[in-house]
């Protein structure tokens, strides 16, 4: 490849990390532009849609993580990032949107509530994304503070009643991770796949990198660390001889259990208040309650994670949910859709052909950071 393509986004963004770790695995050179709101702007008006990062190449956008990556997969196989098991792939495309989802209010979290955190934060995005602000950077500073933590601590449901528990999510991630990755390069195995850009996101850009959370991985899991810091230099020489998972990955029980007792019910719970057209969704996570509001993104995640499960063979299936290891799962993953949440934007996007989704706040840009 010679061309260069132009990664909109931001140095400290949860998404851009996990999109600049696949392209710099895959060989796709690219630069990242660090935005601003007129860049942002820009882009919107390109894609239809606000959101980071957005990839500018010579023939059209792409946006959204995880359908960058599937769209790239096809377009650019080699080398390969999807197993060609298809149980590994379901799997691996599973513990993706575990890592997109379910550790994006731990990662958010660990950022805005507390204060050197949210104090060095800030001032990069001051410095950043309100560059064309005409303010002083402290003023621009408390503004970002105020507002993603209006965003992502009260708008996302945390309290003082169930912070505990949005904690003990990422303890619990770095405990299971913390003894496969003490023994194999990659999650799944000898090769990365998307379950490893899937918990990269928030593990690198977030945990890893921030002060509070960064502490606590680097005593607690040495393993995760070093992973991280392997996956950001990772490059197509390095693992394509490397041989492709299959089946389900040994060594992940703990994570299989974070997806069933508290992944899959909290989309589900947003799919039923989505069915019911109900504003709030609610449920339970480490003996904790939470109310946030409905996201039709997650809901049409869910429904896509379905679909996939249903196109599996039945043997394909059968190793899936008994990596699972509960008896209720299989009758969750083949449930029939009933109202089926508006889908992303097609891939890739063409310049100035962008349509509009249905979005939930999260959705609209420097949210996604």
């Amino acid at each position: 490849m010679s061309e260069v393509w132009q990664v909109h986004g931001l140095s400290l963004s949860y998404f851009t990390g996990k999109i600049e770790a696949y392209l710099r695995a895959k060989g796709v050179p690219y630069q990242l532009i660090e935005m601003t709101a007129a860049d942002l702007r820009l882009c919107a008006s390109a894609t239809g849609v606000s959101w980071m990062p957005q990839i500018e190449t010579p023939s059209g956008w792409l946006t959204d993580s995880p359908r960058i990556i599937e769209h790239l997969e096809h377009a650019r196989p080699d080398p390969a990032i999807t197993p060609a098991d298809p149980a590994a792939a379901f799997i691996a495309g599973l513990i993706e949107d575990f890592g997109d989802e379910q550790l994006w209010r731990p990662a958010l979290y660990y950022r805005w509530a507390h204060a050197p955190d949210r104090r060095l934060r800030g001032e990069q995005i001051a410095r950043t994304m309100l560059s064309d602000l005409p303010l002083p950077l402290w003023v621009k500073s408390l503004i970002v503070i105020g507002r993603q933590k209006r965003v992502y601590l009260a708008g996302d449901g945390v309290t003082p009643a169930n912070r505990q528990a949005v904690e003990a999510e990422y303890l619990s991630v770095l405990d299971a991770l913390e003894p496969a990755l003490a023994s194999r390069d990659f999650v799944m195995g000898d090769r990365p796949t998307e379950a490893d850009f899937g918990l990269f996101g928030g593990l690198f850009r977030h945990f890893a990198q921030d002060p509070t959370p960064g502490a606590i991985m680097a005593s607690r899991a040495p393993a995760v660390l070093a992973w991280t810091q392997r996956l950001w230099a990772l490059s197509p020489e390095k693992f394509q001889s490397a041989i492709q998972p299959s089946g389900a990955p040994a060594g992940l029980d703990g994570l299989a259990r974070s997806i069933v007792e508290r992944f899959l019910p909290m989309l589900k719970a947003h799919e039923r208040a989505w069915n019911e057209e109900r504003d709030e969704a609610r449920f339970r996570q480490f003996d904790a309650d939470f109310a946030t509001s409905v996201s039709p993104y997650r809901v049409w995640r869910f429904q896509r994670m379905r679909l996939r499960f249903g196109a599996l063979e039945e043997s394909s299936k059968v190793i899936v949910t008994e990596w699972l290891a509960d008896s209720d799962v299989r009758s969750l993953l083949d449930a029939p859709i009933e109202r089926p949440a508006p889908a992303s934007i097609p891939l890739p996007i063409r310049a100035g052909t962008g349509g509009r989704l249905d979005s939930r706040p999260r959705d609209r840009q420097w949210r996604r950071s």
